[in-house]
């Protein structure tokens, strides 16, 4: 009879270890998918001060937009490394900036036309769908790790090793959803 009693002190243990690997590799996932926003956001950020500079050269009465692009990509680069609701939020008004910025450009025929500017822009379009893959990744591994610290029984190994849910990478405000009005 103690044999038996061993083995199943030993099955559950085993179960443990696997339990907690799990959740291991979960959290890994989420971590290295964070980290691939970070980089397209990164490349995204060091894209923006070239965009506003050859904007400038055509729109330079447009000063308000210029510097709302500059303040929205400054503070969204001030973000800290972990806070991923307060980087999706800074995202979210850089995206609006942008979309304005794209939206100027139509009233200035020769800034459409310029070389420079339409590199810049199918850069940030290429690097937009980039994000946005990132951010499946990001929120698929998020939801992965979530299932398993909320799920019995690896609830309880989660709960005594210290993990815990991840937020998702989304955008809360509906107005950042929406397409930016421009009026000439």
């Amino acid at each position: 009879m103690s044999t038996y009693i061993l083995l199943a002190i030993v099955a559950v243990a085993l179960y443990g270890v696997f339990l907690y690997n799990g959740l291991v590799r979960a959290r890994q996932m989420a971590e290295e998918a964070w980290s691939g926003i970070d980089v397209q956001l990164k490349r995204r950020a060091d894209l923006v001060p070239n965009l506003v500079e050859t904007v400038k050269g055509y729109a330079s009465h447009e000063r308000e937009t210029l510097d709302a692009v500059i303040a929205a990509r400054n503070r969204a680069i001030a973000v800290p490394a972990g806070d991923v609701e307060g980087r999706a939020a800074a995202e979210g008004v850089l995206g609006q900036a942008l979309g304005k910025l794209f939206a100027l450009s139509e009233a200035y025929p020769d800034l459409k036309a310029n070389e420079n500017f339409l590199e810049l822009q199918r850069a940030l379009d290429s690097l937009e769908g980039e994000v946005q893959m990132a951010r499946r990744y990001y929120n698929g591994a998020t939801r992965d790790l979530n299932v398993k610290v909320e799920s019995f029984p690896s609830n309880l190994v989660a709960s005594r090793f210290g993990f815990a849910k991840k937020p998702y990478f989304e955008i809360d405000d509906p107005a950042d959803r929406a397409v930016p009005s421009v009026t000439f």
